[in-house]
C-alpha cells in the first residue's frame, strides 16, 4: 500500500510546504537548530508556521526569537510567497508531532496517537505505547480487545502521529529541563509571531 503522505512529508506536507522547508531548513541547521515541521496556513492572511528544535531537545524562546528574525530574512530575499503572511516560530511543546523516525525512538515508552490516511488492520487511528522502530517501521503497541497487541507501521503510511501529553511525558519533559539548567518552565509552547511580514 501507498500512502500519499509518507513519513518524511511530515515535516512538510504540501508542495509549497516542501519548497519552503527546503529554503529555511539548512538556516536553521546552520544555527544549530533542526526543522520539526513547517506548515503554510491559509487565512485572510496566510500564517507560515515553523517548529523548530535543538537536537538535544530544549529550545527556548530567545531561540525561537532568533530563528524567527535569521529565517524572516532569508524569505524576504528568496520571496518564495506571493501573498501577505505573518511568521510563527514555536518550540514542538510537550505533545508533540512525532516527524521523523528518531522522534520514535527518542520518545519509546511514551503513549502516542497515529494515524494513517487508508484502514490498516481494520483501523486508521493507533494510540498506544510506542515500542521503537525497526528498519523504517513503526512499533506501537495498542489494546486490542482488552489484550496488547503490538502494531507494526511502515512509516511511508503515516499520515499524522504525536505524543498524548501524560503525567509521565510532562514528568519527564520537567526533569529534561531542570537537568539541563532550565528554570523557566512555562516556556513550553511559546510563539514568536513576526507581524513585519504581514506588510512585506
Amino acid at each position: 500500500m501507498e500512502s500519499p503522505t509518507p513519513l518524511n512529508d511530515l515535516v512538510a506536507r504540501t508542495a509549497i510546504d516542501q519548497r519552503l522547508a527546503a529554503i529555511v531548513r539548512p538556516v536553521i541547521e546552520d544555527m544549530g537548530f533542526e526543522l520539526v515541521r513547517l506548515r503554510l496556513m491559509s487565512g485572510k492572511t496566510h500564517t507560515l508556521q515553523i517548529m523548530a528544535d535543538r537536537p538535544a531537545g530544549g529550545i527556548e524562546v530567545d531561540d525561537c526569537a532568533e530563528i524567527s528574525t535569521t529565517v524572516s530574512a532569508v524569505l524576504d530575499v528568496e520571496d518564495p510567497l506571493e501573498d501577505p503572511y505573518v511568521l510563527e516560530v514555536s518550540s514542538p511543546g510537550i505533545d508533540r508531532p512525532l516527524t521523523r523516525l528518531k522522534d520514535f525512538d527518542t520518545w519509546e515508552g511514551y503513549e502516542a496517537r497515529l494515524e494513517t490516511p487508508e484502514l490498516i488492520d481494520g483501523r486508521r487511528r493507533f494510540k498506544g505505547i510506542l515500542m521503537g522502530t525497526e528498519d523504517a517501521e513503526v512499533l506501537i503497541e495498542i489494546e486490542d480487545q482488552g489484550n496488547p497487541l503490538t502494531s507494526v507501521l511502515r512509516c511511508a503510511w503515516l499520515s499524522d502521529a504525536k505524543l498524548v501529553l501524560t503525567d509521565a511525558l510532562i514528568a519527564e519533559t520537567l526533569r529534561a529541563r531542570k537537568d539541563s539548567g532550565v528554570i523557566d518552565e512555562s516556556a513550553f509552547d511559546e510563539i514568536h509571531t513576526d507581524t513585519a511580514s504581514q506588510e512585506e
